[in-house]
């Protein structure tokens, strides 16, 4: 990927990190900081994506835990490999039995949307299959700063805060009193710089490395995990979290302008960026037309019809009624590129022919490179956490619907359509690097718009995060960030979007890249400044 290191857009933007043998580019200075510790005592970037995962699950908890789902894309041996680790819902769950306790939708806190949880089990696996350390060295840098403490950083400590907040205002107090006496004792949450620590924390990560995770499926967690949901009136049960296995999958991708972009195939909306990028790519961009209005209209526009797309179609596989390659076909988005016009309009699904998160990147001097992605979904999820473990439970089964003709209606066993998706790089079948952007919906569009600035304007890494952001909301709504340019605004306005500047603390994504110079083997890496997050290399 050919671009200017010294090249910035705007004058605030910052310059990338280089390094040689080794990157972890993380939301987190000590979470990368870890995975750069397994590097140097002989560890992979499998095994520093593993100690940054974990080590994220201590230090900034109000974006995902232990109790969690992952995702990962892992390019080693000269070929990509793409694991599916998001658990099912329960085996003893349905849509009457979710509405015989008063709901006519999926609630969105307490026990009815836990799911089972598939972090540790991507952490196990991947360090089966490609890790050079034993799980618990890998996990020994979170272990250390559960038990002994650290200090909090800025942006945890906002969106700690305001976690609290939601529960005291959603949950009821004895629901949440688990919550509040690990991650909020004594009432309140730890402030900025204020030093934390979890001991039970650190005696599950424990328990996970020294069994290669199976105690959390299969033994003395899976027991406390499941007695604790049935307490609280959920379905998890000791049988579902025994029943579970991490899924390698076959990676999803489109051909970008010479570049192969890569996405996990559903349940995840990874195919959402790939789908706007199929649309994207039929029309040209000049190098110079960055933030330029009719650039970005037309990458909102394809945006906007990818996610009618996906919204309709994604859900676990085994129940989709469509299949990715008639959604990502040429002819298809051929369609798709020809609804787009000069005025905004309202997005509509297509009918192809049938036939809370944290993202870190990891490479090292060897060739391995890792997008890994994990989550309890809305901060720290559910509101449950298992009492004198540290284990906070994902409420990822609240975007099931209660509608059963929907495509993502509830059912046992079924997995939920998914929104945390990792991103990774080719270029003539060999290794670009890894990509990502946390935040919810906004992640396909922080893929698209991470993509785009590279390949089609040419920034490096750092300066591809730090441009300003763009984010479509429903309908004809679009917010965009406030130092995006006014000139830029207003000729949208006209053209039919509805704008709104929005100051929103990291609604707008927080994202990592990594990038390998193919001659050289030189890293580069950029982080969002959105976040506390750091590119640690050596």
């Amino acid at each position: 990927m050919t671009f200017d290191p010294l090249y910035h857009p705007h004058p605030s933007y910052r310059l990338p990190t280089y390094s040689r043998n080794g990157m972890v580019a993380t939301s987190q200075p000590l979470a990368a900081q870890a995975g750069l510790d397994i590097l140097k005592k002989g560890g992979n970037a499998i095994d520093a994506a593993i100690a940054a995962a974990a080590a994220l699950t201590v230090v900034e908890p109000c974006s995902n835990g232990i109790g969690g789902d992952a995702f990962a894309l892992v390019w080693t041996e000269g070929r990509l490999h793409g694991l599916n680790s998001s658990g099912p819902a329960p085996a003893s769950i349905s849509i009457d039995a979710v509405k015989e306790r008063g709901h006519s939708e999926m609630p969105k806190f307490g026990a009815i949307p836990v799911t089972v949880p598939g972090a540790p089990a991507a952490w196990g696996e991947l360090s089966r299959r490609f890790g050079k350390l034993p799980l618990i060295e890998a996990l020994e840098p979170a272990i250390r700063y559960a038990e002994e403490g650290f200090p909090v950083s800025p942006t945890a400590a906002y969106y700690w805060e305001r976690a609290a907040r939601i529960y005291r205002e959603r949950l009821p107090q004895n629901t949440a009193r688990s919550w509040y006496d690990t991650f909020a004792p004594g009432g309140r949450t730890p402030a900025a710089g204020e030093l934390w620590r979890s001991p039970g924390h650190a005696w599950a990560l424990a328990s996970i490395g020294e069994s290669g995770a199976d105690s959390f499926y299969r033994g003395e967690l899976a027991e406390a995990i499941a007695a604790y949901v049935r307490g609280e009136g959920g379905f998890l049960t000791a049988e579902d979290l025994a029943a579970f296995r991490p899924e390698w999958v076959d990676p999803i991708h489109v051909n970008y302008r010479g570049y192969e972009v890569w996405e996990i195939p559903p349940n995840g909306q990874g195919l959402i960026a790939l789908l706007a990028l199929n649309i994207l790519g039929g029309m040209e961009f000049a190098p110079d037309s960055l933030l330029a209005p009719g650039a970005l209209h037309r990458q909102i526009e394809a945006t906007k019809l990818a996610f009618a797309d996906g919204l309709k179609f994604i859900t676990d596989p085994a129940h989709m009624n469509i299949t990715v390659q008639d959604l990502l076909s040429a002819s298809y988005g051929d369609l798709r590129r020809g609804m787009i016009g000069p005025q905004a309009r309202m997005p509509e699904a297509g009918e192809p022919s049938s036939g809370g998160t944290v993202y870190l990147a990891a490479a090292d001097a060897e060739g391995n490179m890792v997008s890994f992605i994990q989550s309890n979904y809305m901060g720290f999820g559910s509101g449950l956490v298992v009492p004198g473990t540290g284990i906070a439970l994902q409420n990822r089964g609240s975007d099931f619907s209660l509608d059963p003709a929907h495509a993502n209606a509830l059912q046992p066993g079924k997995k939920t359509y998914h929104t945390i998706i990792p991103g990774f790089l080719t270029r003539g079948g060999e290794a670009v690097g890894p990509f990502g952007v946390m935040g919810g919906y906004m992640q396909p569009q922080g893929h698209v718009q991470a993509v785009m600035n590279m390949v089609d304007f040419a920034l490096h890494p750092q300066a591809a995060l730090d441009t300003p952001r763009w984010q479509w909301h429903k309908d004809l709504s679009v917010s965009l960030e406030p130092h995006f340019p006014l000139a830029a605004a207003q000729a949208l306005e006209r053209m039919g979007h509805r704008i709104t500047l929005e100051s929103g603390f990291g609604s707008f994504g927080r994202g990592q890249i990594i990038l390998r110079d193919p001659a050289s083997g030189v890293l580069c890496g950029g982080t969002d400044f959105r976040t506390d997050g750091t590119v640690a290399g050596w």
